[in-house]
């Protein structure tokens, strides 16, 4: 069986995805503070993080590691409402990006990005190390 990775179109399909979340990341009102500017590597680092995800190469973990993910969410104070639009505007992006209709593969993603953002929004919220998620890997997703 293929991995999401490769289904979804190998790390080019990955970067287009998160190009086009990222951009209307930036422009949404309710992520405008959260993604209150354009950072460099945020989306080679977004694409690093879902290929891997996804069964694709171990880049972020190489790269950055998962204390990279922690610090970058830490403060951020994620509400619900910008918790549940990150998940909206993801899926748009999915359908924008061309990639992979069928309903394995979109209910895959959809499930990785629900409980990403939860592990974000947590992560957003923790005043001590012990109210962070207990993650402190790249979670890999499958079918």
């Amino acid at each position: 069986m293929t991995t999401l990775y490769e289904h979804a179109g190998g790390d080019e399909a990955l970067h287009r995805l998160e190009e086009i979340f990222y951009a209307k990341a930036l422009a949404d009102p309710v992520l405008r503070e959260i993604f209150p500017r354009r950072e460099p590597h945020h989306v080679d680092h977004l694409t690093w993080f879902t290929a891997e995800s996804f069964g694709g190469p171990d880049r972020f973990s190489r790269e950055l590691g998962f204390e990279h993910i922690i610090k970058v969410h830490r403060g951020l104070r994620i509400t619900d409402e910008q918790r549940e639009r990150f998940v909206q505007v993801y899926l748009e992006s999915l359908e924008e990006a061309d990639l992979p209709d069928d309903e394995p593969f979109r209910a895959a993603v959809r499930s990785h990005v629900e409980f990403g953002s939860h592990v974000a929004q947590q992560n957003s919220r923790a005043k001590t190390d012990e109210e962070l998620h207990p993650l402190r890997e790249v979670p890999h997703w499958d079918w």
